[in-house]
């Protein structure tokens, strides 16, 4: 269990839950991240609910804390008129890396994630990268002053976002940002939303990493299925491939129905009157349809990988049916030369008395000169038509 009381710039943790529920704790300007394990929620449930009472005026209802323990729950999104619900899975396994990059941008590298941190996940088969297509969903629930989120047991990313967000609300000794504040990433968040759309940004990086590694796997494969001296025989591999992609692109579909609401519901709230708060607002919506425009890439890459896929297995086997032709193309060819040799030789196998050639000193060699000459003449009207050359 962590919790954050952000300020404006100032970013401080708190050890316990119990005194923030007295009213008056936070500071009026400021908002609390309350994050923690669904064990930690199912166990502090009545503290987290007197907190929010005393800071929102409103506590969570139980379809929403039900949601919230679900280890199920696919991506979504819910809604009442005082706080939002926004369910998001993340990449979760012990083989790969937590959803979280450094924050310059997609495609960051991550931190790993402990090995205890999924203990209760199934195991895949193939490479290890398809072992990372397994996910755990993260809950949030984004109230006006405070956010609440709910992670899988190990927290990898709820400790790696509260490293940097700790780092931005830092100073020096000069007084001076510890990070380069022009840097967006950098910036403490301005509200609960501004910090949820963060951390869902950096879940999301962590599958635009996944995309690359399948990528480099499946051109592997892609290489050995067209390779017509491979003798390819990853078959499981592959059909393991095609379903994790398949899992993956259902993943991220219901990440992207789920932004879409969210951002829908924006744009049905009333315009705030200030200046302050109406730049806090498109700031929200830029954020929202950046994080969108990132799970749709992720979503256009799945679907490319899914074709690549199938666009290889039809290959290879268009690849083996060629080779296939060829080899029966010079077959048929071979028999071809050898019929007119076979004729020769059965007629002068026949038994009669009184064959041509037959008591002839050198008839012999007059048959064999005749096979000969046929045979060449035969194998060189083949190969100017090309019935022995091999394809490529």
């Amino acid at each position: 269990m962590r919790i954050f009381e952000i300020n404006r710039s100032q970013v401080s943790e708190h050890p316990a839950l119990t005194p923030l529920a007295v009213p008056g704790a936070c500071a009026a300007n400021g908002y609390l991240w309350i994050s923690l394990t669904r064990e930690e929620f199912r166990a502090s449930l009545a503290e987290v609910q007197q907190i929010i009472q005393a800071l929102c005026q409103t506590q969570l209802v139980d379809l929403h804390v039900a949601d919230l323990l679900n280890d199920q729950l696919p991506s979504h999104y819910d809604y009442t008129s005082q706080y939002d619900v926004l369910v998001f899975r993340r990449l979760a396994t012990s083989q790969g890396q937590a959803a979280l990059g450094n924050g310059k941008g997609s495609g960051n590298e991550a931190p790993p994630i402990p090995a205890s941190s999924v203990a209760t996940a199934k195991p895949r088969g193939g490479p290890p990268v398809l072992r990372r297509v397994d996910t755990r969903p993260v809950g949030f629930a984004v109230f006006d002053r405070v956010l609440l989120s709910v992670h899988p047991e190990d927290g990898a990313v709820r400790d790696a976002f509260a490293a940097r967000l700790l780092a931005a609300g830092s100073s020096d000794d000069r007084g001076a940002p510890a990070l380069d504040v022009r840097a967006t990433s950098t910036r403490v968040p301005t509200g609960p939303s501004d910090l949820m759309l963060r951390v869902i940004n950096q879940i999301v990086d962590g599958y635009l990493d996944l995309r690359r590694e399948l990528t480099k796997q499946l051109d592997h494969w892609q290489t050995e299925l067209i390779d017509p001296r491979s003798r390819f025989t990853n078959w499981g591999a592959l059909m393991e491939a095609r379903q994790s992609l398949h899992h993956l692109d259902e993943i991220c579909e219901d990440q992207r129905a789920a932004m879409q609401d969210w951002i829908d519901s924006l744009e049905t709230l009333p315009q705030p009157k200030g200046e302050a708060e109406r730049r806090e607002r498109e700031l929200i919506m830029i954020r929202s349809r950046d994080v969108l425009e990132h799970i749709e890439r992720v979503v256009h890459h799945v679907h490319r990988l899914e074709q690549n896929a199938e666009t290889a297995v039809q290959m290879h086997f268009s690849v083996q049916g060629h080779r296939a032709n060829d080899i029966m193309r010079v077959l048929t060819v071979l028999t071809a030369i050898f019929l007119p040799l076979n004729l020769i030789a059965g007629i002068f196998g026949m038994n009669f008395e009184f064959i041509p050639l037959v008591h002839k000193a050198d008839g012999f060699w007059i048959a064999m000169t005749a096979m000969l000459v046929i045979a060449v003449l035969l194998v060189l009207i083949f190969w100017r038509k090309r019935y022995l050359a091999r394809t490529r």
